[in-house]
């Protein structure tokens, strides 16, 4: 049986990477899935690729900088298929990887709006609909960068920090609704990855040693599962954990320190 049939899902950033794979992995277990994705042409491309599946699928063109067009995105999967039961809280924009000190106020800003204030909307935004049929599952992004102090990622260490404790907060106070609250720490081979892999040699093979079990993740087959559990009911009784889908590496962590930073400047 299908585990989310019936079910009706909102992925943000679903037009690539983890966001695509999650997709596709909860429209093969029988949820329609509404891809909230700023870039039409990938947007509608997994659109076509879940229908193509056999599954519902509907892209809603969604900048998740944006308060009104989250709202917009969550008003549209309920008239389009009467509910909303799953959000997945996934896109962000990155910003230039450069030292704290040369991190930007306009960088910080950004990074929270497309993350922590996206999330933190886009959260508001299905509560009703989810309080109204007293069941929902919410899922939010967090990275094991923030555990690291991942060097470069200042600002998105910060917002991830804040995604954590928001998460831990509705679980606390929205349990009442029958809603769950939980996130994932994921790392798998999305466009990052494969921009990374490009411009430094031998990348792909070192990050797959890293993890304890020797390979790098698949967005669809190996994030996109997790994802399902928490957003099906053999999670019913999981509310506020964050899971570490990342092959073990979390448990050795990782060094980020750029070749070209000295130890010790003084």
């Amino acid at each position: 049986m299908a585990l989310l049939k019936e079910r009706v899902s909102l992925v943000t950033g679903a037009g690539g990477g983890i966001g695509r794979g999650v997709a596709r992995a909860f429209a093969r277990e029988g949820a329609a899935v509404v891809i909230a994705e700023i870039d039409e042409q990938t947007g509608l491309q997994v659109e076509r690729e879940i229908r193509e599946l056999g599954g519902r699928a509907l892209f809603v063109k969604t900048d998740v900088t944006s308060k009104a067009s989250i709202e917009v995105a969550v008003q549209s999967t309920v008239a389009h298929f009467g509910s909303i039961d799953i959000l997945v809280n996934n896109a962000f924009i990155p910003t230039p990887n450069v030292l704290f000190e040369h991190k930007t106020d306009e960088m910080l800003q950004q990074t929270l709006t497309s993350s922590l204030w996206a999330t933190w909307w886009a959260m508001r935004a299905v509560m009703p609909s989810m309080r109204e049929r007293r069941w929902g599952r919410i899922v939010n992004f967090y990275s094991i960068d923030t555990e690291t102090g991942a060097w470069l990622h200042a600002d998105y260490n910060t917002a991830k920090s804040g995604i954590v404790g928001l998460t831990r907060s509705a679980a606390s106070e929205w349990g009442r609704f029958n809603i769950t609250v939980n996130a994932i720490a994921p790392t798998a081979m999305g466009a990052t990855f494969f921009k990374l892999a490009e411009e430094n040699p031998g990348f792909a093979e070192r990050s797959a040693a890293a993890r304890p079990l020797g390979r790098c993740g698949d967005p669809e087959e190996d994030i996109g599962p997790a994802a399902v559990f928490l957003a099906s009911e053999m999670s019913r009784f999981i509310t506020g954990e964050t899971l570490h889908v990342d092959g073990g590496l979390h448990l050795p962590g990782y060094n980020s320190r750029p070749a070209n930073v000295p130890v010790r400047e003084y």
